[in-house]
């Protein structure tokens, strides 16, 4: 452990050792026309790949080295020194925190609606065969377009626990993080990112018809998944007949998911210039915890391992922020289409800001793209990471990428799908100066109130 760790360490500082030599502190340093802060960054994605064993490990040791080698060659993107740090955890400590929250507290609300008795009655509706797996992950995709991506993959993990009696394939678990990143694709309540370009103006209509390509990839995923999962481990076709609801807990996760959705439109629509002061949403899950324990104890022995998955995220979402991301090529299909695969190792919020920012785009294109390409890996999404802690079999890139194949193929073919259907259609954005701040102009009527 502690040799590999010293290793992977020197490889990482490395280039800044290098450099260190010759260059004039605040430039950026180049490696065949690419900034070392990429380099430092695929080399921590490498480690993860390699050493699936040890990821947090290796997360800490990549993000570590890169704050290092920011505030020793190049400062940060608000300046220089431990200000620069500051002020840069000034601007992300309220996404990680929301991070956080959600990913512990829907851990929590998984396994009351495991305990809830619920998935033990699903084979009675469940198709037989491998269609009881295909129709399963559909409604994952369903649930996951008016719930968090997160809540829906787990919710989905709980369930494939139950009725493929506690044996559920790699590539099975791909269709689950597929389905619920396409599920909430084409809906401004069901991903982070459509939030996003909600609070900043943009019609929920806009983002709609990035349907058109998720309902084809959870097709081409579901199909190829359902029959390897079938082939693993059959659906039970017969569950024992006196199962009994635990309904204080059905209460339990539909009074949490309530709170969360509420919270959410009510910050996102009405205050939506304090949403980004403070965690609201996963708060707002830990206090419907909290207040629900009275009636059912949550497993707070849970807690540990998804402590530690979630710093693993964390880490890795720390490591993209630090990026020098400053600009997009131009708004394209193309770029859309290149972006999902970006995002299957890029975290998506930052790329979503970006395009927010530059404007032109295509808004249900972009959706679909660095919603669902997040699900080419298991790091690749917040629902990947989450469901990987409940399943560490699928923290392994090859093992990912080996039997998780068909997402790739759905993306790809989800993409031109929906160009054939619907077409490129960017919105003409444009940003002026104003006082000093990047204001937008957009031809779309924003569709917040309240202000």
């Amino acid at each position: 452990m502690k040799r590999y760790l010293l290793v992977t360490l020197g490889i990482l500082l490395m280039p800044s050792t290098l450099w260190a030599s010759g260059a004039a502190p605040m430039e950026a340093p180049m490696l065949f026309g690419i900034p070392l802060d990429f380099i430092l960054f695929a080399l921590v994605l490498l480690g993860v790949a390699l050493f699936h064993n040890n990821t947090l490990q290796v997360a800490l040791t990549g993000v570590t080295t890169i704050i290092i080698y920011k505030w020793i060659f190049t400062g940060f993107k608000h300046g220089a020194g431990m200000a620069g740090l500051i002020s840069h955890f000034q601007h992300e400590w309220v996404i990680l925190a929301n991070l956080l929250c959600l990913l512990m507290g829907f851990a929590l609300l998984s396994n009351h609606f495991e305990h809830s008795k619920v998935p033990d009655m699903l084979p009675r509706f469940l198709p037989s065969g491998w269609m009881g797996g295909f129709v399963l992950l559909i409604l994952i995709g369903v649930l996951s377009s008016f719930l968090d991506n997160i809540a829906a993959a787990l919710i989905g993990g709980s369930i494939a626990t139950i009725v493929f009696r506690g044996k559920v394939h790699v590539g099975y678990l791909a269709g689950i993080v597929a389905a619920s990143n396409a599920g909430g694709s084409g809906s401004v309540v069901g991903d982070t990112t459509t939030t996003m370009m909600w609070i900043a103006g943009i019609s929920p209509a806009a983002v709609l018809h990035a349907y058109a390509a998720a309902i084809v990839a959870i097709v081409i995923s579901g199909l190829v998944a359902a029959k390897q999962q079938h082939s693993y481990s059959p659906i039970i076709s017969n569950p024992p007949a006196d199962i009994k609801i635990d309904t204080a807990r059905v209460g339990i996760v539909a009074f949490i998911l309530v709170m969360a959705i509420s919270v959410n439109i009510v910050i996102n629509v009405q205050f939506n210039e304090i949403s980004d002061s403070f965690p609201f949403i996963g708060v707002a899950v830990w206090v419907a915890l909290l207040l629900s324990s009275t009636v059912r104890k949550p497993d707070w022995s849970l807690m540990p391992e998804t402590f530690k998955g979630s710093i693993f995220l964390l880490s890795l979402v720390v490591c993209a922020s630090l990026m020098p991301v400053e600009k997009l090529p131009l708004a394209s299909w193309q770029t859309a289409f290149g972006l999902g695969f970006v995002s299957a190792v890029f975290d998506n919020i930052p790329l979503t800001a970006l395009a927010i920012k530059q404007g032109g785009y295509d808004w249900g294109v972009l959706a679909y793209s660095v919603g669902f390409g997040g699900s080419m890996i298991w790091f690749g999404s917040s629902a990947g990471v989450a469901l990987s802690n409940n399943f560490p079999e699928a923290k392994s890139v090859g093992n990912w990428l080996r039997h998780g194949w068909h997402v790739t193929l759905a993306y790809v073919v989800g993409f031109f799908v929906m160009l054939a259907l619907v077409g490129w259609h960017p919105t003409v954005d444009r940003y002026h100066t104003d006082g000093g701040q990047q204001a937008p102009m957009a031809t779309q009527a924003p569709v917040k109130t309240g202000h």
